[in-house]
């Protein structure tokens, strides 16, 4: 018995070091337990208001595809993660995360993705950002709400053609509302959204005065306004007239920032936000993600809202 219990030991050891040994990875949580605190922490607070990275459809690298939940996870790992991620619509109208309109690119399938049911695109397999076929399977939105509680912010891209009112009841249907924020592309999607979700975080486009008070006027409430101000850095005016209304900022660095930053150093990620803006929208949230920590930390910048797991 004594031996068994040896032989016992050393393989849980070695099963201890085979999963990287006594020291995993951290992972940076983000927990709300109301839409409040949510709604509360992405509002612009001079001073105190935290750097966030949003990763770009979920952060895909090597091994890890766009827009499932193992890439979502793997993004904890390097900065508190917003979820930038996809939600397209299958011929049998079940909701499922995809950003292009047509399988060829990211996954083992062909055609567009409305020409299929859901158990149809569930066997097939996502490619990684290098082709490579992986083990993971398209998602519903209903497993991606489900699996974020406690976990990230989810900023949820609808593609066209999938009605506002099915993203909602799947958010109300999982009570996902407080780590949820919808993005729309004009005043009138605010609109809509405002209309059937008063409640819920809307990221919006707006780069000033008349964008913001466009969307007032059409029932949107500013303290439910993120703006997205664009893929280029704004005018120094519009971050200063967003920030009054104590509306964050969203700048979106996927494509030339990104090549900037590669090319010139990453430095460039902290310097974007000392100019102005609040969340980064990047194709490399693992090193943006990275100077905006080493930020924090120059700052001393927490929230009991991140929690950091070891």
């Amino acid at each position: 018995m004594l031996y068994k219990l040896r032989i016992f030991g050393i393989a849980i050891a070695m099963a201890l070091v085979g999963c990287g040994g006594a020291k995993q990875p951290s992972r940076y949580l983000l927990k709300f337990k109301t839409t409040a605190e949510l709604q509360a922490f992405l509002r612009y607070d001079k001073g105190h208001s935290i750097p966030l990275v949003s990763a770009h459809r979920g952060g895909p690298t090597v091994g890890y595809p766009e827009n499932c939940t193992p890439t979502f996870s793997n993004a904890t790992r390097f900065h508190p993660a917003v979820i930038e991620t996809d939600i397209a619509l299958s011929k049998d109208s079940v909701l499922v995360m995809m950003h292009d309109n047509t399988l060829d690119r990211t996954t083992t399938g062909t055609g567009k993705i409305e020409n299929y049911v859901f158990e149809e695109l569930r066997k097939l397999r996502l490619k990684d950002t290098e082709g490579k076929v992986t083990e993971y399977k398209i998602e519903t939105l209903d497993e991606v709400l489900q699996w974020s509680k406690d976990k990230v912010i989810l900023n949820l891209d609808i593609k066209k053609g999938v009605p506002f009112r099915m993203i909602v009841d799947a958010v109300r249907k999982n009570k996902a509302e407080s780590y949820v924020v919808i993005i729309t592309y004009n005043a009138n999607q605010a609109a809509e959204i405002a209309a059937l979700a008063p409640d819920l975080m809307i990221s919006v486009s707006a780069r000033g005065k008349e964008d913001v008070e466009r969307m007032e006027q059409l029932g949107v409430k500013a303290e439910k306004m993120i703006a997205f101000v664009g893929v280029s850095e704004p005018k120094p005016e519009v971050y200063e007239y967003l920030h009054s209304r104590g509306i964050s900022c969203i700048l979106g660095t996927m494509g030339n920032l990104d090549k900037r930053a590669k090319t010139n150093g990453d430095d460039l990620y902290a310097k974007l936000v000392e100019n102005g803006a609040d969340v980064l929208s990047t194709d490399r949230n693992q090193e943006a993600g990275a100077a905006l920590l080493k930020l924090m930390k120059e700052r001393g910048l927490t929230s009991r809202h991140i929690i950091e797991v070891k």
